[in-house]
């Protein structure tokens, strides 16, 4: 599984050299973060509303758009999806509620 998010973010990260006008993400780059930001937002929403209406299949499209958006936000940052990954592997055995407080103390 993590093969395809690897090969996404290779793909990510090769869009920065295109042309904005042969590459929806490469235009997402030119137009900068706060557009992205903004596309991570929308889709964010889109999926909370096709999870209250209880549409799996639509739940599941619209999280890949939402995975998407957030994986051109992490290449914006000079990010990728290992990043994610590795603070998630580092909570493992850690309580929500630990780790929570352990942020406040930050």
């Amino acid at each position: 599984m993590n093969d395809t998010l690897e090969q996404l973010a290779d793909i990510l990260e090769q869009r920065k050299q295109e042309s904005a006008d042969k590459s929806y993400v490469a235009s997402l780059y030119a137009k900068g973060l706060d557009t992205i930001l903004k596309k991570v937002g929308e889709e964010a929403t889109e999926t909370v509303i096709a999870a209250k209406n209880g549409d799996k299949e639509q739940i599941i499209y619209e999280t890949a758009d939402l995975w998407f958006h957030c994986m051109v936000m992490l290449a914006d940052q000079d990010l990728g999806p290992n990043d994610v990954l590795k603070e998630l592997q580092r909570r493992f055995g850690l309580s929500g509620l630990d780790e929570k407080a352990q942020r406040k103390k930050s």
